[in-house]
């Protein structure tokens, strides 16, 4: 009874872990660790539910194979396919291409109080040409205050900030990573209650 009792104890004197202030979150299972970030639903709703949607599987996009339309999650089992060391990584195309054209296009949604000032910002990359944004992101590794205005930021990482760093200084040619990392899944989490429509 006694290594119970101690068991016991040792749970009720650990520090409980808290919980996450009301939002949504996307959490992404790495082969390095885990990712946690905050997703700006309200500032940014459109980039959000395409976000969600094409992570939970609910929304129909391009397969690469056989370029017909399917519905099922596309981030699971992919890898972080381009890698600007100590800037940035990059995920969101099965195929491991950059060229990788899912099928979907959304609007860019740039607000003045989105910036990267600071590293951890999760965002839309895009072609470069205005609302190309569809499937593909990227997690910046430190400031770069020249993209503020060039890609949508719809999230913030919360956790995980050296899993992003650890893999943001992976041994690349070019910027493809030797042994990419691997993007396990992206589950979709609620902390708190849904807000309120505003309509």
């Amino acid at each position: 009874m006694k290594p119970i009792a101690l068991i016991l104890l040792a749970a009720a004197l650990a520090p409980a872990q808290q919980p996450r202030p009301k939002g949504l979150y996307a959490i992404l299972q790495t082969s390095e660790g885990e990712i946690v970030a905050r997703l700006f639903e309200k500032d940014t709703p459109i980039t959000v539910r395409n976000f969600v949607a094409l992570a939970q599987g609910k929304k129909a996009w391009r397969d690469p194979v056989t370029h017909a339309a399917v519905v099922r999650p596309l981030y699971d089992n992919t890898t972080f396919f381009r890698v600007t060391p100590g800037v940035m990584i990059q995920a969101g195309s099965p195929n491991g291409e950059n060229t990788f054209n899912c099928g979907i296009t959304i609007p860019d949604e740039f607000l003045p109080g989105l910036r990267f000032d600071v590293g951890g910002k999760l965002a839309m990359a895009n072609t470069g040409q205005p609302d190309s944004g569809g499937c593909q992101f990227f997690i910046t590794a430190d400031v770069q205050p020249s993209w503020t205005g060039k890609y949508t930021i719809f999230g913030e990482v919360v956790g995980g900030r050296e899993v992003v760093h650890k893999i943001a200084h992976a041994k690349v040619v070019g910027e493809k990573p030797v042994e990419p990392v691997k993007l396990i899944h992206v589950g979709i989490e609620r902390s708190g209650p849904e807000p309120k429509s505003e309509h």
